[in-house]
């Protein structure tokens, strides 16, 4: 491993995590920049970046327990070298203490703190013979002593204390500790079969004979759990459009919803498009999907996936979902209604979410999903249904916003209702409610 890929992962972590931009975007071009790297290098590239800022708030006590300067009080980027530093002791096995230190000691240097490059190296030491001597797991409970559970939790797992609080009231101990350990572990990338162009058997060959590990996905015959490529783009089977990215959870929804042949269906918050491609496989030739959302860019994106996907039942438009569309009222067999929110069931491709989310951000989401609510359920005709889903695991965003529509529109029933909880390497928390128009 060479000093320029430490740097350039400290590059993407101080723009992530001091400047506010997101890791995902970052990152994606980084590796499309790289592209010419070895696998290896490129895997060491994404894990210290992705694992430091998940990790952040763990890698901080660790840093605390050794330094007479708290880390929140730290330059920007010292804090940082001390973050990537730390999670490879801990996290990357086969790299030699003495060379983290001396990278980051470089790393300091070549970033103009030639003054503080000391107290990296003795801080740095200091963590590693903590590490040696005492082991990471003594570390941290040393961190956490005296502190409450929801404290606790909140630094060994690098959540934010108020999400936690949230989690365990709603959902106790043991169910938390599951959820904080799932948003955690590897994660293999879900996939959807492409059924306009291929079957579920020839992809999984086509894929195989790619290199990539293939294990099936137990609910779904269609789907499937990949490991073990480099990048996606690089794959032939990818560019092609024999599959598309899409988490298990996010797929029930149409499984939910129940689209069948000749309807007419309308996603109305559809970018990048993959719940309305998914239910574009159930309506057929004599039924019609209309996907939309509120930017040019955002429909770019969906019209993107359209070309790619070679399906001819399916269509976008530019539209804001809390503003009514007569034309529609009363039209549509089935609405998708996967609304704004925290993103807090999907940590594992964006991790700096959870840092960024506030109470407030979570009330004001709720509100602006209660005000779409009532605008495209007007779209439904009778006998029809709405599938209401986020990628969230807040009380507020979910359950609450359905029990207080049901209140407000009697005229809908509730078919079916479910939390979907984070589960380590396979699903995001997700939540789906089904409901139906009724017949006055």
């Amino acid at each position: 491993m060479t000093e320029n890929l430490r740097q350039i992962a400290l590059e993407i972590v101080v723009e992530v995590l001091e400047r506010g931009e997101y890791s995902n975007r970052l990152l994606n071009g980084t590796l499309q920049k790289y592209q010419y790297l070895e696998k290896n290098k490129r895997s060491f590239l994404s894990r210290l970046t992705l694992g430091t800022i998940e990790r952040k708030m763990e890698l901080d006590a660790y840093v605390d327990l050794y330094s007479k300067t708290p880390v929140r009080k730290m330059k920007p980027v010292i804090r940082n070298i001390m973050r990537i530093s730390v999670y490879q002791m801990i996290y990357m096995d086969g790299i030699p203490v003495s060379a983290v230190c001396n990278e980051a000691v470089k790393l300091a240097n070549a970033k103009g703190f030639r003054q503080l490059k000391g107290f990296v190296n003795g801080v740095l030491r200091n963590v590693a013979r903590g590490l040696e001597a005492e082991g990471a797991e003594t570390l941290i409970m040393k961190a956490c002593q005296d502190k409450s559970t929801a404290e606790q939790f909140a630094t060994m797992y690098s959540m934010p204390q108020w999400i936690v609080e949230e989690w365990l009231n709603a959902f106790g101990k043991a169910q938390t500790h599951a959820m904080l350990t799932a948003f955690l572990s590897e994660k293999a990338t879900i996939i959807r079969t492409n059924m306009a162009k291929t079957t579920p058997e020839e992809l999984r060959a086509t894929l195989e004979d790619e290199g990539v590990t293939v294990e099936e996905i137990p609910e779904l015959s269609y789907a499937f759990a990949i490991r073990g490529y480099d990048h996606l783009g690089g794959l032939t089977s990818f560019r092609e459009g024999l599959f598309y990215v899409q988490d298990v959870s996010s797929m029930m929804v149409s499984e939910q919803l129940g689209i069948a042949e000749g309807m007419q269906v309308l996603d109305v918050c559809a970018a990048p498009g993959g719940k309305s491609l998914h239910a574009a496989t159930f309506v057929g030739e004599m039924g019609h999907v209309e996907a939309r959302d509120v930017s040019a860019e955002k429909v770019a994106l969906i019209e993107e996936n359209i070309a790619r996907s070679k399906m001819n039942n399916i269509s976008a438009k530019v539209w804001d979902a809390t503003v009514l569309d007569e034309a529609y009222v009363g039209k549509m067999d089935r609405v998708i209604a996967d609304l704004p929110c925290s993103g807090l069931g999907v940590l594992s491709g964006k991790p700096e979410i959870k840092y960024r989310v506030t109470r407030s951000d979570v009330a004001s989401l709720a509100a602006l999903q209660s005000k779409m609510l009532d605008v495209v359920c007007q779209y439904v005709k009778v006998g029809g249904r709405m599938a209401f889903s986020t990628c969230t695991i807040t009380q507020a965003e979910n359950d609450g916003n359905t029990t207080s529509f049901l209140e407000r529109h009697p005229e809908f029933a509730l078919v079916s209702e479910e939390q979907i909880l984070p589960k380590a390497g396979m699903l995001d928390g997700f939540y789906i409610a089904v409901m139906e128009r009724k017949g006055m």
